[in-house]
């Protein structure tokens, strides 16, 4: 595990190495290759990672605060596009919007993902997730108006 100290990478490498070539003089035939135990973290890196995340997510909680509501909402931002569709088709559609969301809401959903991990027991589905069911909305709504 990298915790940003070089000298901490470089002895855990060197402590590894060093049991490994134990492991191999003994000639033990329990030890499977993969199964070693020397790639679990010890508590005080386990420690240390539940403080890296933490700072990790207080500040991705800091980044749009500055930003007024109507811009770091994935929802009400589609909303303002699915109003210029409505109002300005002609418009809208020489602007190649559809090209340019994915770009637009990238960064908003990068932060909502942040905290995301699908190998938790207790993980949130993607399909369950606020920005997806937005631009599901979106994609629905989209849809139906081009049917008309």
């Amino acid at each position: 595990a990298y915790t940003g100290n070089d000298s901490s990478c470089e002895f855990l490498t060197k402590y590894r190495n060093c049991r490994r070539q134990v492991r191999e003089r003994s000639q033990r035939a329990d030890h499977h290759e993969g199964m070693s135990s020397d790639d679990e973290l010890t508590p005080t890196e386990v420690t240390e990672f539940q403080k890296s995340k933490d700072n990790i997510l207080e500040d991705s909680r800091k980044i749009f605060e500055d930003v007024h509501a109507d811009f770091c909402d994935i929802r009400k931002i589609l909303l303002k596009f699915q109003e210029w569709k409505e109002k300005f088709p002609d418009s809208y559609c020489d602007a190649y919007i559809s090209f340019c969301l994915p770009k637009l809401l990238n960064p908003l959903i990068r932060v909502q993902l942040i905290n995301w991990n699908p190998l938790e027991q207790n993980f949130t589905d993607l399909e369950e997730m606020p920005w997806f069911r937005a631009v599901e909305e979106f994609s629905d709504a989209k849809n139906s108006s081009e049917s008309k």
